[in-house]
């Protein structure tokens, strides 16, 4: 097995959904099936935007993409794609983090291997890239984010240093990074109250959910959350709120007074986030009557 990059833009003409599937040439066929089984860096390729290495997954198995000769599919486990807390960018102090992009004067290549949309990365290089993104101590960051005068305190103990992969397996861990991503992706806005409240010392109120559950093959992308206040939160986890496949909201009639929902609508993300390239579900209520959209931000 071994670790690669892949490169993905937003508005790619192939089947790429980097929480489910990656869409690849014969080119990279070999590699791509080294790669089954061991962890993966999503990267954003320079002409496509500003952010690096976003994301990591788990490819799962390689199959011949239906209906297209000389293509195929790196299908991603199942609840193992997971968005870096903040994105990686492409160069550090003038140098990429990828040796293979290095020249033998120091400089970075230009063309060839930066054009490549599958690369092998050393487990070293993984490592660094990660600890990049994810933190070790981001659920500490995450519990003491809202702590007044926190920056002013001194002799904090060292973090227990954990390991990349258990960070990227960790569901508390997990966990804290999706609920993070997902808040300010809505700028800590309930979408569908529209509500953003904040109790006395300033955390926000609104949780984060998943619209399919991990349980239930869902994935930590953002794509796959809504940020949802308390009470929503705890209805949408029984059942009483839903997401149909066509992204509608349901709501339980018989359980749920009309008078509760009637005005709900599905929020998207603020247009000044940075999720400004992710697919969002958003709901209007027009004279009494429904209708769903997908709004794809640019």
């Amino acid at each position: 097995m071994v670790k690669l990059v892949l490169l993905h833009r937003a508005d790619s003409i192939y089947d790429d959904e980097p929480d489910r599937v990656y869409d690849f040439p014969r080119a990279y066929l070999k590699a791509v099936q080294e790669g089954v089984g061991d962890w993966v860096l999503f990267y954003e390729p320079v002409k496509a935007g500003p952010r690096g290495y976003f994301a990591a997954a788990k490819i799962q198995q390689v199959i011949p993409k239906p209906g297209a000769e000389g293509r195929f599919l790196a299908l991603i486990e199942p609840g193992s794609y997971l968005p870096f807390d903040r994105e990686v960018p492409r160069l550090r102090d003038g140098r990429s983090w990828e040796s293979a992009l290095m020249a033998a004067d120091g400089t970075v290549k230009s063309g060839g291997a930066q054009q490549l949309a599958v690369r092998r990365l050393p487990d070293r290089e993984f490592t660094a890239i990660v600890s990049q993104g994810l933190p070790q101590d981001l659920m500490e960051i995450e519990a003491r984010r809202y702590e007044r005068h926190a920056e002013f305190d001194d002799g904090e103990p060292v973090p227990f240093e954990r390991p990349v992969i258990e960070r990227l397996v960790n569901r508390p861990y997990r966990d804290v990074a999706f609920r993070r991503k997902v808040r300010e992706a809505y700028d800590y806005r309930c979408a569908l109250s529209g509500l953003r409240l904040r109790n006395g010392g300033g955390r926000p109120e609104v949780q984060a959910a998943h619209i399919r559950p991990v349980e239930h093959q869902g994935s930590d992308s953002v794509r796959n959350g809504l940020a949802l206040s308390g009470t929503l939160h705890w209805m949408f986890d029984r059942g009483l709120l839903s997401v149909a496949d066509d992204g509608s909201v349901l709501v339980s009639r018989n359980k749920v007074p009309g008078r509760l929902w009637t005005d709900w609508s599905i929020r998207g993300v603020s247009s000044c986030s940075r999720w400004t390239s992710a697919t969002i579900l958003i709901r209007k209520t027009c004279a009494g009557t429904a209708r769903m959209s997908l709004v794809r931000w640019s």
